[in-house]
């Protein structure tokens, strides 16, 4: 019984790093045919296209013996758990994907505007914020801002825009409609996207210039998760969860602690390193969007390379500083390779790997859901989930 005791214990006393490589997949799923990502492979095909990646780090994690990615090498003993993610999920989003990793599977997609959004959506957003708008298309972020940013500063019109992701994004110069007049106008777009137009994010793009150039105030404004996650079931029992970054927009603030801002992944490693120490027990979670919004959005395979390897470096500094009690859990929530035609997310299977000195590495294999990642964390606290199957009873 003392025994026991003292492991459930030291269970609620742990740490967990849960840190996402925003859009690193490692291959097509099945079904990546019907969201038009056939051939999407995002770390091979950047690998092969910088002539290999050189991640000594995630390498001695066990990283290269989930695939063919030029520079990794397979290990033989891997200082990590290492296996592959399938997403039971519909949709390629970084919401679909965060919400499952912590317990929610989205069997039906969310709606999605590739030519824009209807007539009677774009009239109400008017009407509600005084102001006619301009774009009402999908396209790039960079790109749209190039094209109707000087039309925007002589009119004051915010630019409308979507992707191939459930996305309201609105473009506005911080000089013309200030940051907090930009949000103001996000919760009322967030107020009327409701069903059948239950789009999964508004998102504050402003920016800068000329030349123009997105700043680092983005916001997202998300749907809130539509049932529990394992981070309320732990927020419940009094466990600090800690976000470091935007994560805490991708779950509408549920679940959480508190929050730390971040203006890029280097900002997110900088703030992590500095809260661990006093960080007692709990979790922290992040992610890194640079990969993502940097360079996979943008078809930048060198700069993608670039910040793996920034990463990678970190990593090697924070494994040592991991504790007995320390869990740290490196994945992705999709696919987003530079190499392709498309400047979208694609359909890809994700690594995981799963670090503790107390755990025997081994392979996990190929995990059916995303959510095997939260019932893990489950099990870690000493909390039952009822999703997911643990990495720790594998």
């Amino acid at each position: 019984m003392f025994s026991l005791f003292m492991c459930v214990l030291s269970y609620h006393m742990a740490r967990v790093l849960i840190l996402i490589m925003d859009g690193a997949g490692i291959g097509e799923m099945p079904d990546a045919g019907e969201y038009g990502d056939e051939g999407s492979n995002t770390l091979k095909n950047l690998a092969n296209a910088v002539g290999g990646l050189s991640l000594p780090c995630l390498e001695s994690l066990g990283l290269g013996n989930l695939g063919d990615f030029k520079g990794i090498g397979k290990t033989r003993n891997p200082l990590s758990s290492f296996g592959v993610m399938s997403e039971l999920s519909k949709g390629k989003d970084s919401v679909t994907g965060h919400w499952e990793m912590m317990g929610i599977v989205n069997e039906h997609p969310f709606p999605t505007y590739p030519n824009g959004f209807p007539p009677e959506i774009i009239r109400e957003f008017e009407a509600r914020t005084g102001r006619k708008t301009l774009g009402n298309k999908a396209a790039s972020g960079t790109k749209i801002i190039e094209e109707l940013g000087d039309e925007h500063v002589k009119t004051g019109s915010p630019i409308v825009y979507t992707s191939a992701d459930s996305v309201f994004q609105i473009a506005c110069h911080e000089d013309v409609i200030g940051v907090e007049a930009l949000y103001e106008m996000c919760l009322k777009a967030r107020e009327m996207l409701v069903p059948p137009h239950d789009v999964c994010r508004v998102i504050a793009r402003p920016f800068t210039g000329p030349p123009y150039r997105r700043t680092a105030n983005r916001r997202d404004f998300s749907l809130p998760p539509p049932e529990e996650t394992v981070l309320d079931r732990i927020s419940e029992k009094g466990i600090k969860v800690v976000a470091v970054g935007k994560v805490i927009d991708l779950f509408s603030g549920k679940g959480f602690s508190n929050s730390m801002k971040v203006k890029s992944n280097a900002d997110a490693m900088d703030k992590i390193t500095v809260l661990l120490p006093s960080f007692e027990a709990g979790i922290i979670f992040s992610t890194f969007t640079d990969f993502d919004t940097l360079y996979g959005h943008r078809n930048n395979p060198e700069g993608f390379a670039s910040a793996l390897r920034e990463f990678d470096k970190w990593l090697s500094a924070l494994i040592p500083e991991l504790k007995e009690d320390d869990y740290l859990f490196i994945t992705a929530d999709h696919g987003n390779d530079p190499t392709t035609p498309s400047t979208d997310h694609s359909r890809e299977y994700v690594p995981v790997l799963f670090y503790n000195r107390a755990v025997t590495p081994k392979d996990l294999g190929m995990r059916e859901g995303f959510c095997d990642l939260a019932a893990t964390v489950a099990e870690i606290f000493g909390i039952g989930f009822k999703r997911g199957k643990s990495f720790l009873g594998s």
